[in-house]
């Protein structure tokens, strides 16, 4: 499936978030404990809709655990194809990341044995402050309260990336990239 969203639920949350998910969009299982996969047109909307719902469900709210929505999204078997996928998607966010700053996080679901999640996060800040500063807009990595922190979910060979500012988290609490 080409997911563009990640859904984590809570233990005994499946069914109910299952129920709500497959009224927005396609959702499958995925071979992860607790993990569901949505594809969908916009996935910011779909995220906007799922916290809505919760706020007007209890058993909604209390099931999902996380949702991550991708607007990058590409396929990968290998480190090399893994950072040739992010370079692609790094220059869409230049102009959000000038001169501020951030920090990568990924949720990597499989394939421990081609990424490990410190030199994925490494490797995409270095390809983050190396754009940056190319474009004479210099970024900086923080880890305590960035303006901005790209989230990276992988689930096998799949990744769906986000950029996240400060106020974007405030407003969306599902998302927790961290």
């Amino acid at each position: 499936m080409d997911w563009n969203v990640v859904v984590s639920v809570h233990q005994d949350g499946f069914r109910p978030a299952m129920r709500a998910l497959r009224a927005l969009g396609a959702v499958a299982h995925s071979h992860f404990h607790n993990v569901l996969l949505v594809a969908v047109d916009d996935p910011l909307a779909l995220l906007d809709e799922i916290e809505r719902q919760a706020g007007l469900d209890p058993a909604l709210a209390g099931a999902i655990s996380r949702v991550a929505p991708a607007t990058q999204c590409f396929a990968f078997r290998s480190v090399a194809e893994f950072e040739a996928g992010a370079k692609a998607a790094v220059p869409v966010w230049l102009p959000r990341l000038a001169n501020r700053s951030f920090h990568v996080r990924l949720h990597r679901r499989g394939l421990g044995d081609v990424l490990r999640s410190p030199d994925v996060e490494r490797l995409v800040d270095e390809i983050l402050l190396a754009a940056l500063a190319e474009s004479g807009t210099p970024g900086k990595i923080s880890f305590s309260d960035p303006d901005v922190v790209i989230a990276i979910d992988t689930v096998d060979d799949r990744a769906g990336m986000a950029l996240w500012s400060r106020e974007d988290l405030a407003r969306h609490p599902l998302v927790r990239p961290d």
